[in-house]
């Protein structure tokens, strides 16, 4: 697997966008996600548009339009997105499950190298079709608000800012021995330190 930056943006803007939809504003323009995330627009402009055409993302027209969310977050796995933005997600095209493509190798079949590599494919798979977007943003959001960080799209005391406090207060992460999760639940062990 390699994350383009195309793929990292991508990321970052359904990221971005579900934050803000947690936080009451359910659309961002182009303009204010590039600013936010500091991206090159004309770019951020064809990541959304690869978004849109895979169904994760749509468009709002109009004075108070933009883009926002396609489906529920809940439904996007981070590994939906990295495939359709970025391909497969195994490190050579003979292990993918996806975009299989033989290889140069004599016995395909024996090879130690493909053996290797389809194991590192289901690692990879493993970690990003067991999130959601709705982990990642919920993770995010929790970070931030323990953190004390000024949140982007929301004054203080506003009720949304309050009640996405205290939804977050009570989130219950998927796995929280391991990963990205194991910060805010404080249960990391001694080895992953």
């Amino acid at each position: 697997m390699n994350l383009t930056r195309k793929g990292e943006y991508a990321l970052r803007s359904l990221i971005k966008l579900g934050l803000a939809q947690e936080l009451g504003k359910p659309h961002l323009s182009v303009t204010d996600l590039a600013e936010s995330e500091q991206l090159p627009l004309k770019f951020l402009e064809q990541v959304l548009y690869a978004l849109r055409t895979g169904g994760f993302i749509e468009t709002k027209r109009g004075k108070y339009g933009g883009y926002l969310l396609a489906k529920p977050m809940e439904e996007i796995r981070i590994g939906d997105i990295i495939r359709h933005i970025d391909g497969k997600l195994a490190p050579i095209a003979c292990a993918s499950l996806t975009a299989y493509e033989k290889c140069s190798c004599p016995d395909e079949t024996h090879c130690g190298l493909r053996m290797l590599m389809i194991d590192v494919r289901n690692a990879i798979s493993n970690i990003l079709d067991r999130y959601t977007l709705a982990n990642v943003v919920e993770v995010t959001l929790r970070k931030i608000l323990r953190d004390g960080v000024d949140l982007e799209f929301s004054g203080k005391n506003d009720p949304v800012v309050e009640a996405a406090i205290r939804e977050a207060s009570s989130f219950n992460p998927v796995d929280p021995k391991d990963g990205f999760l194991a910060e805010l639940t404080g249960t990391q062990t001694k080895t992953s330190q």
